[in-house]
């Protein structure tokens, strides 16, 4: 693990700048300026500052996974039997190959994953459960639980 810099702390302008293009990135540095109360080459240069000091790690647009066709949200808990658990960089890259699993935590418990998966429908969840997610290497069980609906669902970070 390479050693990094300590980042300088956030002003009350940067926190402002990241909630503005937490909601909206496609916001122009004018709007943002003048939404934060600054002129368009401070604001500029703070925001050139947060990206290179890896504060904001990339500009993305979010997808409604609906309206392009992934129906079912699928969360799984994931424990890989003992040989596993000692090649888990084996299994973090198998994972990583799979554009369906949108998000891949390792845990603390009696589960070693929690993944949160996307597909079209639950037949299509099955396919992939019984032909590639239980497959991969030191799979011991897999816990599968379907979200019904959605009550919450964001990405911006909570900035005091």
């Amino acid at each position: 693990m390479s050693a990094e810099r300590p980042s300088a702390p956030l002003d009350a302008y940067e926190k402002r700048i990241l909630r503005l293009l937490q909601e909206d990135a496609s916001l122009s540095n004018a709007d943002i300026a003048e939404k934060v109360g600054l002129s368009a080459s401070p604001c500029w240069r703070r925001i050139d500052r947060l990206e290179r000091e890896g504060f904001i790690k990339r500009r993305v647009a979010l997808l409604d996974r609906r309206k392009v066709g992934l129906n079912a949200q699928i969360f799984a808990q994931v424990k890989l039997n003992a040989h596993g658990r000692a090649n888990l960089d084996e299994f973090a890259a198998a994972i990583r190959d799979l554009p369906e699993v949108l998000e891949c935590y390792v845990m603390m418990g009696s589960v070693d994953f929690l993944l949160r998966i996307v597909a079209p429908d639950i037949e299509a969840y099955e396919k992939l459960f019984f032909n590639r997610l239980s497959q991969l290497p030191g799979v011991q069980e897999v816990n599968s639980t379907v979200a019904l609906s959605e009550i919450k669902s964001t990405t911006a970070l909570p900035l005091d």
